[in-house]
């Protein structure tokens, strides 16, 4: 196996703590010269699921709104709500979790809750407890972005970090088959438009969807607790002082790529030996100190000016677009019946017709951005920006639509460049933060989206949805959010994440 030159590292021993810089830059060293193979080929397989959990289950919100408000008689953005606020607290849990107990149990838990409680959604007898099951749903899906992310890049060559870009295409293609699936589900098995009672009996394509959207999430982790076996975070292990554990976590994963590697424990005790205090003692790398919650890793984010920078736009980032996109795809399909009504040809055949439409389109954006981060003068910071421009142009160019048809050709372009944003969102927030805080910073990038997330909703209450002032809104906020990413301090293009 050809074996691809160790890259320059992202950060320096003067940015993060210089004993944790050290015995990462060996353990990177080492998993670069093991090469890309068979154990991170399965990993990618098996951490798209969280991609695709992430993207199934957010929309489905969207996907069942119409037939539910028909048979629960309710006003729509509380469904959202209650859905964000599982988010939210998914994030904040798993995320910050995985920094502290380590990223197994998280990467094995979060589907579990997300297959099991949406099943459960799926015989809801009533509005209240259908949103309560979609919280829990929500909670295990919100840990999957921060964790999956953290899990992918401890084990993957610094030579294949694009590939975090290219795991986006796991969400599309779960948009697409969600998409597929509400079609026939919703549009058959669904009350008239026009009916003015609707009992459960005649409205039960929601539910059909719930039910196997449910059983396949399941199915997954079933994937991931027997068909994968998911080894400990060796920089996660080294700094809980396990060395000799995270030593054999490297010649593991050597072994099942059918190849060797010369790390020996004396490689990381002799950064010990080097970084000692004043008394002689040998300072420890600062990964997981305690089993507890602490502000150790937080404060870690914000240690240096640079640090503070980068992290403080991330999370800004992160919130704006949240905000931006929720309001706007929440309700999509809402606004594409809606207009459609008024186009004359609203009809939910239609309106989920284009939602697949609109699914496939998504897809090639996932390889494009993951050819498009590795341009040089480009990278990461400037297909995020392009890409965010274009996603907020395209926007508010589907405000001039004067027919169903023109509209859906404008959101094509929409999603198309949207995917590739989040694509490289998704990436670029985990490669720059250092792997001892990863799941911290990716839990506070999450937890800004999950919040505005949570506001986008509220302010759909007191919003007219059928103008396009929530477009506006949203067109002009992700394009601020991609001029705010050109100062980001640290471009990840053709450097190793710490």
């Amino acid at each position: 196996m050809a074996v691809s030159k160790q890259l320059e590292d992202l950060y320096d021993d003067t940015t993060v703590d210089p004993v944790y810089y050290a015995k990462a830059h060996v353990l990177n060293t080492a998993i670069q010269k093991i090469g890309m193979g068979r154990y991170q080929y399965y990993l990618f397989v098996c951490a798209g699921f969280g991609w695709f959990a992430d993207s199934v289950w957010p929309l489905i919100n969207a996907l069942i709104l119409t037939p539910v408000i028909a048979e629960f008689d309710f006003n729509g953005p509380f469904l959202s709500l209650a859905a964000n606020i599982g988010l939210l607290v998914g994030a904040i849990v798993w995320g910050l979790g995985s920094d502290v107990w380590g990223r197994r149990w998280s990467f094995n838990l979060t589907l579990l809750i997300a297959g099991v409680f949406g099943l459960s959604a799926g015989g809801s007898p009533n509005l209240l407890t259908l949103a309560s099951l979609l919280a829990v749903v929500g909670v295990g899906v919100g840990g999957n972005m921060p964790v999956d992310s953290a899990v992918f890049l401890d084990f993957v060559p610094a030579s294949h970090q694009y590939l975090l870009t290219v795991m986006s295409v796991w969400w599309s293609l779960g948009q697409l088959l969600i998409s597929l699936l509400a079609w026939p589900l919703i549009a058959n098995f669904s009350c008239s438009t026009s009916a003015s009672t609707c009992s459960k009996s005649e409205n039960m394509g929601w539910r059909y969807l719930l039910f196997t959207l449910g059983a396949l999430t399941l199915v997954l982790s079933m994937i991931r607790f027997f068909a994968f076996n998911l080894l400990e975070s060796p920089r996660f292990l080294v700094g809980i002082g396990r060395d000799q554990s995270a030593v054999n976590v490297i010649h593991q994963i050597a072994a099942y790529n059918s190849t060797t590697t010369n790390l020996s424990l004396e490689d990381l005790t002799s950064v010990d030996e080097k970084h000692v205090n004043q008394d002689g003692v040998a300072l420890r790398p600062v990964l997981s100190e305690t089993s507890i919650f602490t502000t150790t890793h937080i404060k870690a984010l914000f240690a240096t000016r640079k640090m503070a920078i980068s992290t403080s736009l991330l999370i800004t980032l992160w919130g704006i677009i949240g905000l931006a996109s929720t309001l706007y795809n929440s309700f999509l399909p809402y606004l594409l019946t809606s207009r459609g009504a008024q186009f004359d040809d609203g009809n939910l055949y239609i309106t989920y017709r284009n939602q697949v439409i609109l699914s496939v389109i998504g897809v090639p954006g996932a390889f494009l951005a993951g050819w498009a981060v590795e341009l040089p003068y480009i990278g990461r910071k400037g297909t995020l920006t392009i890409s965010s421009g274009l996603t907020g142009a395209f926007l508010f160019a589907s405000t001039t639509a004067r027919s169903s048809n023109q509209l859906l050709g404008w959101n094509c372009a929409y999603v198309f460049f949207s995917n590739i944003m989040y694509g490289v969102l998704y990436a670029i927030s985990p490669e720059i933060f250092p792997a001892k805080d990863r799941g911290t910073g990716n839990a506070l990038v999450s937890t800004a989206t999950r919040v505005f997330g949570v506001i986008a909703p509220v302010i759909a209450l007191y919003a007219n949805l059928s103008t396009a002032v929530p477009v506006y809104i949203s067109g002009a906020l992700i394009i601020f959010a991609g001029f705010l990413a050109l100062f980001l301090p640290f471009e990840p293009r053709g450097k190793a994440s710490m």
